[in-house]
């Protein structure tokens, strides 16, 4: 199996103003497409491997050979973030959770006010380039950062339902070296029936691992 590029779900110009288009031609075609050709390249050198699914790749990287394994971790990871980071955005609709993710978010953290605060302190104290996720775990959720192209499953950490990339790639070409604004701004974009889809497979995905 040869992994591929995901095609973009909307226009590179859909989430201007808040994400331009030169940034979003940039982001894909260029880090995203590099990620997923050095993972090809890796997994070139132990044929077992080539059939085996990103995810699984990721959770088994403890016993991945060592001469790849940080290079699955590396583009695997940027291959798996990118393709949620895609994703959980939408051009700009004023939308807010609803359903069942604003009912997990309230219990989780009090309010979606709450839980938005917390999410963007995390995103602006994480230091050089990484994630931040809002992830299911233990009936909850919960928000975490990793480092680089890291991931929660990567660890045990929990399904992740919505990621921001908070590299400086992201966002460079149209607020510099500001991140808050990027992080404020990025919240008029957020695909919250995506995030409601993702929670419920998370949720079905628990529920299936859990013994009787």
């Amino acid at each position: 199996m040869t992994h591929a590029l995901p095609q973009l779900p909307y226009p590179l110009d859909a989430l201007e103003p808040y994400i331009d288009a030169k940034t979003m031609e940039t982001h894909h075609a260029k880090h995203h497409a590099g990620y997923v050709a050095k993972l090809n390249t890796a997994l070139e050198k132990h044929s077992e491997l080539r059939d085996m699914p990103l995810m699984e790749l990721l959770t088994s990287l403890p016993t991945l050979p060592a001469d790849i394994r940080d290079a699955v971790r590396t583009n695997g990871g940027g291959h798996f973030n990118h393709s949620l980071f895609w994703r959980v955005m939408k051009k700009s609709d004023g939308g807010e959770a609803k359903g069942e993710v604003a009912m997990a978010i309230k219990s989780s953290f009090g309010s979606l006010e709450s839980f938005k605060a917390g999410f963007s302190k995390t995103a602006l104290e994480l230091f050089g380039s990484g994630w931040v996720w809002l992830c299911y775990r233990d009936g909850g959720l919960v928000i975490e950062s990793t480092p680089n192209q890291d991931n929660p499953v990567m660890n045990g950490g929990g399904e992740p339902i919505l990621g921001l990339d908070v590299w400086e790639h992201a966002y460079y070409l149209r607020y510099l070296n500001r991140r808050p604004d990027y992080v404020k701004a990025w919240w008029n974009i957020v695909n919250w029936d995506q995030i409601a889809e993702n929670l419920d497979e998370a949720m079905k995905l628990a529920h299936v691992s859990t013994p009787a």
